[in-house]
């Protein structure tokens, strides 16, 4: 198997005034291509902050990065910036979805960063809809779908690029647990499929879905265990 993260003595301190906070200490992680992983841990455990780093939205203090065999650990916000748009695809508990522009728009985007033309952006979004089967809800704008859907509108934005990465954020944070349950068995699905997933939970019902568990705790790998379903 190849490693499609390899991370070596991370670390990330953060400077408010006098005080300094130790968000990650000497983290050393490998994840390989295909895998399908849940980071938990309570808040401030450091998990949000290894998500951002592993996601390219933010810089280690100190130790080595290396994604997809590039170093990213000192690239600049532009190489960081590109590296996010092909590489990861983002999901966030609360969408992120543009309000004004139609699923098919919100799906197109990352493809409007990578310079691709509007015939083809649109037909790449459209059959990412229709993976997510939301065909039928190409034209409608956030606030005319369920919260579900939403969501789903969110995977498919995430899938279009074909990315490395799929990286999660509490995805079921702001939905029911019926829904959750239908977003968790997507994703189960889409790693079936191959893709790599990284979610990112502190509720033990949504890590429960994937094959390896790495829990944090105060900036440290407390546990890294395959999941015994």
């Amino acid at each position: 198997m190849n490693h499609l993260i390899q991370i070596t003595e991370i670390s990330k301190i953060y400077r408010m005034g006098a005080e300094t906070i130790d968000a990650l200490q000497s983290i050393t992680l490998q994840i390989q291509k295909g895998e399908y992983i849940a980071f938990m841990g309570p808040s401030g455990s450091g998990k949000s902050t290894l998500m951002n780093i592993i996601g390219c939205l933010d810089r280690p203090t100190s130790g080595n990065y290396i994604l997809n065999g590039q170093d990213v650990s000192n690239l600049n916000e532009n190489e960081l910036a590109d590296i996010r748009n092909k590489e990861i695809g983002f999901v966030f508990q609360t969408f992120n979805l543009l309000p004004r522009s139609s699923s098919l728009d919100n799906v197109a985007l990352p493809l409007v960063y990578a310079g691709i033309g509007k015939s083809q952006r649109d037909k790449k979004a459209m059959a990412s809809l229709e993976s997510m089967g939301l065909g039928d809800r190409a034209l409608h704008k956030p606030n005319e779908l369920s919260g579900g859907q939403q969501q789903r509108v969110a995977i498919a934005r995430a899938l279009v690029n074909d990315p490395a990465i799929i990286l999660a954020d509490e995805p079921t944070g702001n939905l029911d647990s019926k829904t959750s349950f239908g977003i968790m068995e997507l994703f189960q699905e889409l790693h079936q499929k191959g893709n790599t997933i990284i979610v990112v939970t502190h509720e033990n019902d949504i890590a429960h879905f994937a094959q390896r568990i790495v829990h944090l705790n105060d900036g440290l790998i407390s546990s890294d265990e395959l999941n015994k379903k």
